[in-house]
């Protein structure tokens, strides 16, 4: 329910709906909410100074019955 939200939410900001992939992962402290898009669409979702991103993460606060976090992936970045 959760990742089916977030998708729907992050997918009405951004201009390339498709690109738009959101994981569900289980970590040591607790659930991690993935989202990745496309490159061009990253400064949509964060928005100045995060105010986006920060939205969508209160959105989300409210609809878990549990602590989630959000994470915006930049793709464009190696990991490591």
């Amino acid at each position: 329910m959760l990742v089916d939200a977030l998708d729907h939410m992050v997918r009405g900001i951004v201009e390339e709906p498709e690109d738009v992939k959101v994981a569900l992962k289980s970590t040591r402290r607790g659930d991690l909410l993935e989202v990745r898009v496309n490159p061009e669409d990253l400064g949509r979702v964060i928005g100045r100074q995060g105010r986006t991103a920060r939205a969508l993460r209160t959105v989300m606060a409210a609809l878990a019955k549990e602590s989630v976090r959000v994470d915006v992936i930049d793709t464009d970045r190696p990991r490591g």
